[in-house]
């Protein structure tokens, strides 16, 4: 289970087309309480706040609307469910919680990407083919949150697409090495050496052995 994935940097290029996610919701829409392992409105909880720029708002309480009428009436339905976990990772990259800059979250902003990864879990239970998007999200967002084993779970689904990219693996191993699972890691640091253009090799291979002692590098993919 290894795969392509984008870009290092894909989590500070995510364009942030939808900003108010808790509007629509406010009312006591409620869902199943998942993945954040707390009580009350589950998956809901982080969509509290909302947006300054009203094009945005606007736009956000479209996509929100349609994800949370998915997930209500179809709470089966893994698309829907997928389609939650990219709401809540927008959410989490709005203007007010994200700094694109310094790659920083809020509090608010790190409740959106705990939601996230609890609507990837409930899409993962779902379907045995996840899509490789919604793995790359689900893996930048445990990044964020230093939750580097699941982060490297993540990342295996994603890798399952394209066993050939020397990328998936480069980022499987770095989050493998941050969540000390040491065999993994080597296996996967291994596999992208060996797929890695030669003018890269060298570089490479630096980069995967500071990433034993600086989880910085899962935090990057």
């Amino acid at each position: 289970m290894l795969f392509d994935l984008r870009s290092r940097g894909r989590r500070r290029t995510v364009q942030v087309l939808y900003l108010g996610l808790a509007i629509l919701i406010g009312g006591g829409l409620i869902l199943f309480g998942v993945g954040t392992g707390s009580g009350g409105g589950g998956l809901l909880n982080g969509l509290t706040g909302s947006g300054t720029n009203s094009g945005q708002t606007q736009a956000i309480s479209q996509a929100a609307k349609s994800a949370l009428k998915q997930v209500k009436l179809h709470p089966n339905y893994p698309v829907a469910w997928s389609n939650l976990e990219q709401a809540y990772w927008e959410a989490a990259h709005q203007s007010s919680d994200y700094d694109s800059t310094t790659g920083g979250y809020t509090t608010t902003g790190r409740k959106y990407l705990a939601d996230a990864t609890g609507a990837w879990q409930r899409y993962l239970g779902l379907t045995k083919s996840p899509n490789a998007d919604a793995a790359i999200l689900a893996a930048e967002a445990y990044a964020s949150l230093a939750q580097y084993r699941q982060e490297a779970s993540s990342w295996q689904y994603v890798i399952q697409t394209n066993p050939s990219s020397a990328k998936g693996y480069e980022c499987l191993a770095f989050s493998a090495y941050a969540a000390k699972e040491t065999r993994l890691a080597s296996l996967a640091a291994a596999q992208a050496l060996r797929r890695a253009p030669k003018l890269e090799k060298l570089q490479l291979t630096s980069a995967l052995k500071s990433a034993k002692t600086q989880p910085q590098y899962a935090q990057e993919c």
